[in-house]
């Protein structure tokens, strides 16, 4: 497995582990509702739909904010496998999380955008193998309403619980073992959207 993305990667960018028809997206939870999610492949009733749930298609941006799986409520990441038509329609009816002149007429027009999008779109710098900001963002996806449901209900193909995997990362990190530790991410690719995502992808 290897992470390494090529110096001219654009400043907005998807890059998740993919197959044809799936991608990985990742998340950290405590283990009340991380250990029956991977057990059962579904979401425990414990988990609430009610809030918005961010996915992460970055394993290192998952590492930098879960603590590599330490923090508490985070002690357990999984990799949850979706089907590309889901995360697709996720974007497709998403809004930016913040404003940004040139995709929304003006600041009312974002809002509005924002009050009917069931899914929203958040830039984050990304992460190197030491978890340090690079000049190029990582994507977070926050889900809430009938993405949450699609989601939790269809989107699903499989769960894995990978903190041992966050674990074995970090101890070749504090080791200093850059190869070691690259040697072991999972591969993420640039991901293109069916029918593109004008506005959400490219600013």
């Amino acid at each position: 497995m290897t992470n390494l993305t090529p110096p001219s990667t654009p400043t907005h960018q998807i890059r998740a582990h993919q197959t044809p028809t799936t991608l990985t997206v990742y998340q950290a939870y405590p283990p009340p509702i991380a250990l029956p999610l991977a057990q059962s492949q579904r979401f425990p009733s414990t988990w609430k739909r009610d809030r918005m749930t961010w996915i992460k298609p970055s394993f290192l941006w998952m590492m930098y904010r879960s603590g590599w799986s330490r923090k508490e409520g985070q002690e357990r990441v999984v990799a949850i496998e979706i089907s590309r038509a889901g995360f697709d329609w996720a974007l497709a009816h998403s809004c930016l999380s913040a404003y940004q002149p040139g995709v929304h007429a003006d600041r009312d027009a974002w809002r509005a955008a924002l009050r009917r999008s069931p899914a929203r779109v958040q830039w984050d710098p990304e992460r190197d193998w030491r978890l340090q900001p690079l000049p190029y963002r990582a994507l977070q996806l926050g889900l809430s309403g009938e993405a949450v449901r699609r989601y939790a209900e269809e989107w699903v193909v499989s769960v894995t619980d990978v903190t041992a995997l966050a674990h074995a990362v970090h101890e070749r990190v504090r080791e200093g073992d850059e190869a070691g530790a690259r040697g072991l991410l999972p591969e993420e690719t640039p991901y293109v959207p069916a029918g593109g995502a004008p506005g959400l992808t490219s600013r």
